[in-house]
């Protein structure tokens, strides 16, 4: 489509569409026909992980449209559906899949989210009630979380639970690139019957080709990961490049065991909770009228709690879709501790929580 592309992105054509945009016209003759946004098409569904009483995992297979840039490994996308009739919602989820080029397919690896309401949960929607064919709505692919272009030699992923989706899709890049190093795959799941990627990791841990998975469960009796097991498995661990992703618990022990070294990039799969027992003072609800005691919480559960529904779309401070504006007060980064009193800033409500008194235009 390149000269009917740009003719389709032409400001003329702009003017004339206006005021719906051209793309909502190309939407009605051909969901896969954009000049601008970016959609997507379900072709594929396979199910991961399915153990009764628990959440399942799926991968989808995406069929971008030709306004898809493509991606790094390590990435993430905003995914947005329209849920029975209801408006669209959008949620960040990382793809799974090795780096892709402009219109390629790719995947998103996902858990049903069992802690929202199943109406209002994208991925339960898409685990459990998606259809082959269903259309998606995507932003670009975005993050920082990603190999750098010159892979040092030797180099060392550990995950834990969903936060596998991002490391995988690494772990498949460099295959894809037959990286001469070695890889050193750490990843901690409930039980074998949890594990994501299970048939692959086993064909990757038995075929070697210089790639060292160590499929992990603690409930059934395997280690917890310290720094003198890390020792054990890699001697000399807080040298080797180091990308970890998981949940907060498992990320803040992978802190600490590198004592600050500069080898470890980490991601969180989810933000550590606040307790909240030494909160102080109110909080305020600028927009809304309404002020509460400050519980310690982040200020989007907080916002909850006082019945408020602000968009977000990680609850981990990555994709910015929660974004306000901060009017007076402190408020502490849950991710990495640190607090700003600057008034009049714009704070990611997900990941900031209030010290003392606070008012935020929510």
């Amino acid at each position: 489509m390149g000269v009917t592309s740009t003719i389709l992105r032409s400001r003329a054509v702009a003017a004339m569409a206006s005021p719906q945009g051209v793309d909502r016209y190309l939407e009605q003759l051909n969901p896969m026909w954009a000049a601008h946004e970016v959609r997507a098409r379900i072709v594929e569904i396979q199910r991961e992980v399915d153990v009764p009483g628990h959440p399942p995992v799926a991968t989808l297979t995406l069929q971008p449209t030709s306004t898809w840039q493509g991606h790094r490994a390590g990435q993430h996308v905003q995914l947005g559906v329209e849920i029975e009739g209801a408006r669209r919602t959008t949620r960040v989820f990382t793809v799974s899949s090795p780096d892709s080029r402009p219109g390629d397919r790719f995947t998103v690896t996902l858990r049903a989210n069992p802690d929202a309401p199943d109406r209002h949960s994208v991925s339960s929607y898409l685990v459990e009630r998606a259809q082959l064919g269903a259309m998606v709505h995507l932003s670009q692919a975005e993050g920082d979380f990603v190999l750098p272009d010159r892979v040092p030699e030797h180099v060392l992923f550990v995950s834990g639970g969903s936060g596998i989706t991002p490391v995988m899709s690494m772990l498949r890049a460099l295959q894809r690139r037959t990286h001469r190093g070695r890889i050193t795959f750490l990843h901690y799941a409930r039980s074998p019957r949890h594990q994501i990627f299970a048939t692959e990791l086993d064909e990757i841990r038995r075929s070697g080709h210089g790639i060292d998975v160590h499929l992990l469960h603690p409930g059934c009796g395997d280690p917890y990961l310290s720094p003198a097991f890390l020792e054990r498995l890699v001697p000399g661990y807080r040298d080797i490049p180091t990308w970890a992703c998981g949940p907060a618990p498992m990320i803040e022990a992978v802190r600490a065991a590198y004592d600050g070294s500069p080898a470890l990039r980490i991601e969180y799969f989810r933000p550590p909770r606040t307790s909240g027992t030494s909160a102080e003072g109110d909080v305020a609800f600028t927009r809304a009228g309404i002020e509460a005691p400050n519980s310690g919480a982040t200020l989007l559960e907080q916002a909850e709690a006082a019945g408020l529904s602000p968009e977000f779309g990680c609850r981990m401070g990555i994709c910015f879709t929660c974004t306000s504006r901060k009017r007076e007060g402190t408020v502490r980064n849950v991710l990495t501790g640190e607090e700003s009193s600057l008034p009049d800033e714009d704070i990611r409500v997900c990941v900031s929580a209030p010290v003392g008194d606070c008012a935020v235009e929510l």
